[in-house]
């Protein structure tokens, strides 16, 4: 989607995509990843997801990443927390002890912004982008991130036919399609998700499936 498209749904608090808990699978499935303590943990575009707070309660140090200013912000304030502010090339960093949140353009990021990270976490990022954009998105991950990194991927599946994203379907053949060639992939679970989801059914959706993979940066070697 074009940047505007998100800023507009941020100016107007459009987000049903924001969820009011921690993710279920990242509580049932993040120690699979068995990650040490102090581990920096990327989530892109990350708006003002509880599960940032979830993954520092861990022990981890979190870098998100997040295009609107007004999602930044606000994860700010809705939890008490004053962060340091300082301007970058590509982006402005929001810190405080344990996150640092990057305001800007992912696709814009490069190493050098980032730093070394040690997991990566996706509930929002893949599903949020266009099928042109989701091949630039893999591309870029596996341009960020170092050999052997860890992730935890979560995306929606359904007949695209039926609702315009976003969020927008992404199949596991997708998936195999778009990471296969940088990453490890196991699939973890499935589950019917359209229950949980009145305001996608209510788009006209008559089946919306959630699935949850671990994907691991491939080494040098392969």
């Amino acid at each position: 989607m074009h940047p505007d498209f998100w800023h507009e749904r941020w100016e107007a608090n459009q987000i049903g995509f924001h969820q009011d808990e921690i993710n279920t699978y990242l509580e049932r499935y993040w120690a699979t990843l068995a990650l040490a303590p102090g581990s920096r943990v990327l989530v892109p575009l990350c708006g003002k997801s509880l599960d940032l707070l979830w993954l520092r309660e861990q022990g981890h140090a979190v870098v998100g990443i997040e295009l609107s200013r007004i999602a930044v912000q606000a994860f700010f304030e809705e939890h008490g927390i004053t962060p340091v502010v300082q301007e970058g090339t590509h982006c402005t960093r929001w810190s405080c002890a344990g996150i640092e949140l990057l305001c800007g353009d992912f696709f814009d990021l490069e190493t050098t912004d980032l730093g070394k990270v040690d997991a990566l976490y996706d509930r929002a990022a893949l599903i949020a982008l266009t099928d042109e954009q989701r091949s630039h998105y893999a591309q870029r991950l596996t341009h960020l991130l170092e050999p052997e990194t860890p992730g935890l991927l979560v995306t929606l599946d359904y007949d695209q036919t039926e609702m315009n994203g976003p969020p927008f379907a992404v199949s596991g053949d997708e998936v195999q399609g778009l990471y296969q060639s940088g990453f490890h992939i196991q699939h973890l679970t499935r589950f019917d998700a359209l229950a949980a989801n009145p305001h996608l059914r209510e788009k006209g959706l008559n089946s919306l499936t959630e699935h949850v993979y671990r994907i691991d940066r491939k080494g040098h070697s392969e």
